[in-house]
């Protein structure tokens, strides 16, 4: 048997009564608790422009601020969540009705669509959760910088292709994952700036006939711009694809970490150890340590590109302005800005506990012919010849020494006279050196402990800088939310 609601919205032309199923299908409230605040500020504000545009009186703007304050000191789980009122907007306004009437209640929404008004509580909800990612990649990478610092003179190798490649510091190679993470941080306040425009005013696609003040609740809550087309205003969700895309790039890099973390702290490079807290035992193999967390941080980043997608792929093809698709969008939002800070704690918690193996690091970096670069270059310096050809010498020399199962140290002088070439004996322990290598490397960005400190001191300072900007922008969102609470009308 088909169950009927009523729905105050469905009044007039489609009659009060709705299908119970299909109101459960197309209901929102199930992720509208990421609003609820954000609809309530929103509220005020609209209701705030209301009154002084005279356009509702002074008496009823007051009642409807004051019922909507006790209604967000309450919380949404004191509201009726009945699903046939379809959405947050629907309850708080139904609720507002209860409590003065429609008569007071129903004019709050003068002038003002759901859609410009979603649009404008998404935008409210998602600067904040921005300025949460950004304090917690704040974290994270302050972590790194602690452990870069304390490794920089912690000798190891570098790899590319996951093959041994040439020596550096552990520092070094902790303090890539910061200058990486840093772009992340850029692009989140790069997005906030697109974030923080205001589409209320917007009506349903056109505006309104009501003589409302734009410039007024978008400053009232605390948006830098407005957006200056209202078919765009209540259609433009790109600034939820943007987020969502810089979320996507910042798993990647945490991605990167991650496997780092389960690679190296394998037995066979077993040069990191991550704390017991952060790792499982096997249900039958006694002596496992297995990774759980970094396994699992793994895969769930990657669920990131697929909610991306998804709301690309929702924006694709809808015709402009409001469409009820877009409303499919906030359910992958939100479960990717959830997904971004639990796995940030995670992360951050493995990086600030992680052990190093410094002994075993300095063995791998004195292994596999790490230096055959440095002897390269040695080669091109005190005897000038090409790079090309001191290239091909060296790599003689890998092969030979592979092939006689000896050091390089023991044949080099037998093969330099083939070519005529020589180098003392210094030359050759010192760009064999491991060590030397590293203090050799000194350019900018190099692994050298001395432009390591430099590079600390880099980031600490831009991470100071971020610290203000993000410190600003929460600063100015409580002035917003406390002056709209104690707005005097």
């Amino acid at each position: 048997m088909v169950k009927f609601m009523k729905n105050i919205l469905r009044r007039g032309r489609l009659g009060s009564n709705v299908n119970e199923d299909v109101m459960k299908y197309t209901t929102s409230l199930e992720f509208d608790k990421e609003i609820f605040e954000s609809d309530i500020y929103c509220d005020i504000a609209h209701t705030i422009m209301l009154t002084e545009q005279n356009i509702i009186s002074k008496e009823y703007g007051l009642i409807i601020i004051e019922e909507l304050k006790n209604i967000l000191s309450k919380g949404m789980q004191n509201l009726d969540l009945d699903p046939s009122l379809d959405d947050i907007h629907m309850v708080i306004e139904n609720e507002l009705i209860k409590k003065v009437g429609e008569d007071i209640a129903g004019r709050m929404h003068t002038g003002r669509s759901r859609n410009d008004e979603v649009a404008t509580d998404l935008r409210l909800a998602l600067r904040k959760k921005i300025l949460e990612i950004l304090a917690m990649i704040l974290k994270l990478n302050k972590s790194l910088i602690k452990l870069a610092e304390n490794n920089k003179n912690t000798l190891s190798v570098g790899y590319t292709h996951l093959q041994q490649a040439q020596p550096v510091t552990f520092g070094h190679q902790m303090l890539s994952h910061v200058s990486a993470i840093e772009r992340d941080i850029l692009r989140f306040l790069d997005t906030y700036k697109r974030v923080n425009i205001c589409p209320l005013g917007s009506g349903a696609m056109a505006t309104t006939g009501f003589t409302i003040n734009r410039i007024k609740t978008k400053n009232l809550l605390g948006f830098d711009d407005i957006i200056h087309n209202s078919m765009d205003g209540v259609s433009s969700r790109d600034f939820i694809a943007e987020t969502m895309f810089d979320i996507s790039m910042l798993g990647t890099n945490l991605s990167k970490i991650c496997e780092e973390l389960i690679v190296f702290s394998s037995c066979e490079f077993g040069t990191i150890e991550i704390a017991n807290e952060y790792t499982s035992t096997s249900s039958i193999m006694p002596q496992k340590k297995n990774p759980d967390v970094a396994e699992i941080s793994r895969a769930k980043l990657s669920t990131l590109n697929g909610e991306l997608v998804s709301v690309l792929t929702i924006l694709k093809a809808l015709p402009n302005t409001y469409n009820r698709d877009l409303q499919e969008i906030s359910p992958h939002l939100w479960k990717t800005t959830e997904t971004a800070l639990e796995t940030l704690h995670m992360v951050e918690g493995m990086v600030s506990t992680l052990k190093v193996n410094a002994e075993k690091m300095e063995k791998l970096a004195t292994e596999n012919y790490s230096t055959a670069t440095e002897l390269a270059d040695t080669l091109v310096r005190e005897c000038g010849i090409a790079f090309r050809m001191a290239h091909g010498i060296v790599g003689e020399l890998v092969k030979d020494s592979i092939e006689q199962n000896v050091p390089i140290s023991n044949i080099i002088s037998e093969t330099l006279s083939k070519y005529d070439l020589n180098l003392s004996e210094e030359s050759i322990k010192k760009a064999l050196n491991p060590m030397e290598n590293v203090k050799l490397r000194k350019a900018m960005g190099g692994p050298a402990p001395n432009e390591l400190e430099r590079a600390i001191n880099h980031f600490n300072s831009k991470i100071n800088d971020y610290e203000t900007a993000i410190s600003e922008k929460y600063s100015k969102i409580e002035d917003v939310e406390f002056n709209l609470i104690n707005y005097k009308l």
